[in-house]
């Protein structure tokens, strides 16, 4: 998650989410960004592939239609590694709230439980449910942040983006405290800042992730994300650096790019190894 757009939030969940399906993690991703890029890298084409009711909302809604989440859930071309994804039906939960917590009535599920709830259904499917958060501190983001044991926050190294960040943080902060009143769950396994787009030999950005590591401690990831034509080039065609051929880049490129998403992945896998109490 991040207020930020172009973070990497969604570059960062894909590749994850593949790196643990591929690693024998039983995976349900699910894309809560209307705009519904993660949909797109997984072969779901929000305008022509999903259909009304066929995103979380159809899980969470406040009405009859409500389903359960097993309806919603999709495969993908990888093994082991399902999906629900997105549309702009999604901000029909942004509108909806205000006039549910209107009209509440005794024993509706508030609006901050109800993905945790839906993704209850079927949490004995999966091991590891990646959530890839839209850029906007909504009621989504809120629920999603609610349901969530962990929370892994990218931040391009850049003096604006990290300001945008810290005035999110403050907001969330606050408003998480507004929700925990009100019984919601905000304990977390781990919550970790990962460097995103990260550029070696860029001096300003070596002197704000130094910045950032002297603030946030071991809080951030040892291991950045690193900038890569392979990355955004695999994404021009809706596909991860696991997917794209080797010899469409110069060897080092490619060989980089692997690394260095494999190096992230792998240190976010023994963080949730490490919160399940087993060794790395």
């Amino acid at each position: 998650m991040n207020f930020k757009g172009g973070s990497g939030k969604t570059t960062t969940a894909a590749h994850l989410a593949q790196h643990l399906a591929l690693h024998g993690y039983r995976v349900l991703a699910i894309d809560l960004d209307p705009q519904a890029s993660l949909s797109a890298l997984f072969g779901h084409q929000p305008e022509t592939h999903v259909g009304p009711n066929e995103t979380l909302y159809g899980a969470i809604r406040y009405d009859d239609q409500r389903r359960p989440i097993a309806e919603i859930v999709r495969g993908t071309y990888i093994p082991d590694l399902h999906i629900i994804p997105a549309n702009l039906e999604l901000m029909e939960f942004e509108h909806d709230t205000p006039k549910a917590l209107l009209r509440r009535q005794t024993g509706d599920t508030l609006f901050f439980a109800r993905i945790g709830q839906a993704i209850g259904q079927a949490q004995n499917l999966y091991d590891v449910v990646v959530i890839d958060c839209p850029p906007q501190l909504g009621y989504l983001t809120l629920s999603a942040l609610t349901a969530a044991t962990s929370v892994l926050i990218t931040v391009h190294p850049q003096m604006l983006d990290v300001m945008s960040m810290s005035q999110f943080l403050q907001m969330t902060g606050d408003l998480l405290d507004e929700v925990s009143r009100h019984g919601a769950s905000t304990s977390y396994d781990w919550m970790k800042y990962l460097i995103t787009r990260f550029e070696p030999g860029d001096g300003p950005q070596n002197q704000m992730v130094a910045f950032l590591r002297s603030i946030f401690g071991e809080h951030v990831l040892i291991h950045p994300m690193l900038k890569s034509t392979a990355i955004s080039d695999a994404g021009l065609t809706n596909q991860t650096i696991f997917e794209v051929e080797r010899q469409q880049f110069t060897r080092s490129t490619y060989d980089r790019a692997v690394e260095s998403v494999t190096n992230v992945n792998t240190e976010i896998e023994a963080q949730i190894k490490k919160a399940w109490g087993r060794a790395a």
